[in-house]
């Protein structure tokens, strides 16, 4: 989700980026607005839905026998989770939290704090940027200047790297030069 729930990459962005004593707090950005629009349609398309069989599975579930209601009751439910499932997207939020050489990797679901990872930074050099292209670009190859718009330019990866072989991907951006002043701030 880096390429939509981006982290700030400067120290004076007062509101994602919170210094105490010995913490460092980097929040991501929320959802641009032309978002909420969208949010608003689809709860009003799962509304719609659910006015229209409304009534139909009410009486599946009071006329039906224990495995019709189940359905009917699984249903509903499934149909109320769905604007929770899509306010979910909007009130996610990553944070980085850095105190002295642990760095905490935190994942927050309506302001709680659903999953956090702790690691280790020995130094600097744990973290790395590389480049993340999962197709071949065959635009690129062509060198045609009518295709140089769809070129693909993939993004880039920043990762934790361990001793042990093991690698967790802390962020990841369209722009390099954002990641490494995401680096510059975590070190």
């Amino acid at each position: 989700m880096g390429l939509m729930y981006v982290f700030p990459v400067a120290r004076d962005e007062e509101d994602f980026v919170i210094e105490k004593d010995q913490t460092l707090i980097l929040k991501t950005y929320g959802l641009p607005y032309i978002f909420w629009i969208y949010a608003l349609c689809i709860v009003a398309v799962i509304s719609f839905m659910f006015l229209a069989i409304q009534a139909p599975i009410l009486k599946l579930i009071e006329l039906g026998d224990s495995t019709d209601a189940t359905l009917g009751y699984g249903l509903l439910g499934t149909i109320g989770m769905m604007p929770l499932l899509v306010l979910g997207f909007f009130f996610y939020e990553k944070r980085l939290i850095k105190i002295n050489d642990e760095l905490k990797v935190q994942h927050r679901l309506f302001a709680i704090p659903v999953l956090t990872s702790s690691y280790n930074i020995e130094n600097t050099n744990q973290l790395t940027i590389e480049p993340f292209l999962d197709s071949p670009n065959v635009a690129r190859l062509k060198n045609d200047e009518d295709s140089v718009g769809f070129q693909n330019k993939g993004y880039y990866v920043l990762w934790l790297n361990f001793k042990d072989s093991k690698r967790v991907r802390l962020d990841r951006h369209s722009r390099k030069v954002d990641l490494e002043k995401l680096k510059v701030l975590l070190s």
